[in-house]
C-alpha cells in the first residue's frame, strides 16, 4: 500500500460515480419497491445489508471499475451506514444478490458488461427487469458461474425466498409468506386499516365492560 493510500484512500476509491440512481419515475419506482420490501423482509436479521446504488468494490486495485447495482444484498453482513461497499472491508464477502431495472439509456453493451462484473466476483443470483416490456430475466451461479434462467415465471429465489410472477403484465413479486410486495401508499393504507380495526375491537370491549358494570358485573373481577 502506497503511503498516498494510507492517508488519503477515499480519493482512490470515491463513493460516486457521478451517474443519477435513476432516469425516469419508473425505474425509480421499481428499485423502491425492491430495496424497501427487502428492506421489510429482513428487518429483524442484523446480518443481511441490503441498499440501493452503493457502489461495489470487489477487489482493492484502481484497475478495476466498480458497479453500482440498483439494489443489492449483502448476506454475512451487519446492517449499517456505508458510503461504498468496498469488499476488503467486509469481511471479503461478495455481493449474493444484485438486481437492475433497465431504462431506456441502458444499452446492450453496458448490461453485458455489468453481468460479466457480476460473474466474475461471485454474485449468486441477478435479476435484470425492464419495466417497459415487462421482461423479467435472471441468472444463477452453478458451476461457479452464473447461468440464464430460462423459467422465470414462478422462480423462486434460493436466496430470499421471494417468488417472481412474470408471466402475464407487469411482474408481481411475493415474501415467503404469500404476501405481495406493497408500495408505500400500499404500505400506509394497510397500517391505516389495522389501526381502524384495532380501534374498533377496543370501542367493542369497552361496550361491552360497560354493559356488564350496568348489570351488575365487575369485568375486571371475570375469571
Amino acid at each position: 500500500m502506497t503511503i498516498f493510500e494510507q492517508t488519503d484512500p477515499d480519493l482512490l476509491y470515491p463513493d460516486s460515480d457521478g451517474k443519477p440512481i435513476a432516469d425516469n419515475t419508473e425505474q425509480y419506482r421499481w428499485i423502491v419497491l425492491i430495496k424497501e420490501n427487502l428492506e421489510i423482509l429482513f428487518a429483524n436479521n442484523e446480518n443481511v445489508l441490503i441498499a440501493g446504488d452503493l457502489l461495489w468494490y470487489p477487489v482493492r486495485s484502481q484497475l478495476i471499475t466498480p458497479t453500482a447495482p440498483d439494489v443489492m444484498v449483502a448476506f454475512d453482513r451487519p446492517k449499517g451506514k456505508r458510503r461504498s461497499y468496498r469488499q476488503w472491508q467486509e469481511d471479503n464477502t461478495p455481493l449474493q444478490v444484485v438486481f437492475e431495472i433497465l431504462s431506456p439509456s441502458n444499452n446492450a453493451k453496458e448490461m453485458d458488461r455489468k453481468l460479466e462484473f457480476y460473474d466474475t466476483y461471485g454474485v449468486e443470483e441477478y435479476y435484470l427487469y425492464d419495466p417497459e416490456s415487462f421482461q423479467l430475466d435472471g441468472w444463477l451461479r452453478q458451476n461457479n458461474h452464473l447461468s440464464k434462467l430460462w423459467q422465470m415465471d414462478s422462480w423462486v429465489s434460493p436466496r430470499l425466498g421471494i417468488r417472481f410472477e412474470a408471466g402475464q403484465g407487469e411482474l408481481v413479486i411475493y415474501r415467503p409468506d404469500g404476501q405481495r410486495f406493497l408500495n408505500s401508499l400500499e404500505l400506509n393504507q394497510r397500517a391505516e386499516q389495522a389501526e381502524l380495526l384495532l380501534a374498533q375491537e377496543r370501542q367493542r370491549a369497552d361496550q361491552l365492560a360497560a354493559y356488564l358494570r350496568g348489570i351488575g358485573i365487575d369485568p375486571d373481577n371475570l375469571p
